[in-house]
């Protein structure tokens, strides 16, 4: 068994609250924090790509893709106290405590289009199209991380703890995480 490490990978389903939930845990543990997603985005912006266009780009470029999630596992071999928010940061680093954030699709995408960070990767007209194009970048990761690395993001089983957000506020969420986290670190 791998040595645990004060780590919290976090993941979820697209507009599940990650970013937001990160940002409380950080500030309440002072833990850093590590985000591919922001690296994914940043690439994706440099080749004027919209990230969905860039994942599905990256589906025929699998070194970027490794080299992308591999940016967690370096980081982890030099660093504890943190939060990594990455959609494989629980197979990337599998000593953290791994935690995947669930949500109604509807009340993701009507997150997504009114979230104006998004908005020079992901510009829709309609929430309806936001939907369309989450529902369209969730199969497209599952598929692409099956085939990359043999592994379902959707398998419950990968994870020590899993919340659904639909309901929740991002203080609540984090309380929940803390809650578990130190129960975990004292198993």
């Amino acid at each position: 068994m791998t040595e645990k490490k004060n780590i919290i990978s976090l993941t979820g389903d697209l507009a599940s609250g990650k970013g937001t939930v990160s940002k409380i845990l950080m500030e309440e543990l002072k833990y850093g924090v590590y985000r591919n997603g922001e690296y994914a985005r940043k690439l994706a912006k440099e080749k004027g790509m919209s990230i969905t266009e860039f994942n599905i780009y990256v589906k025929d470029y699998p070194e970027i893709d490794k080299q992308i999630e591999n940016s967690a596992t370096e980081y982890a071999k030099t660093h504890d106290n943190f939060i990594i928010d990455a959609r494989l940061g629980w197979y990337a680093v599998p000593e953290s405590f791994k935690v995947y954030l669930k949500v109604d699709i509807d009340v993701a995408a009507k997150r997504a289009f009114y979230d104006n960070e998004r908005k020079s990767t992901e510009n829709f007209k309609t929430i309806e199209e936001q939907k369309q194009d989450m529902i369209n970048r969730y199969n497209m990761e599952n598929e692409r991380y099956w085939e990359v690395y043999g592994v379902r993001k959707d398998d419950m089983s990968n994870y020590d703890l899993v919340i659904d957000t639909t309901n929740l506020t991002p203080n609540q969420v984090a309380d929940k995480i803390k809650e578990e986290y130190f129960k975990w670190q004292k198993k």
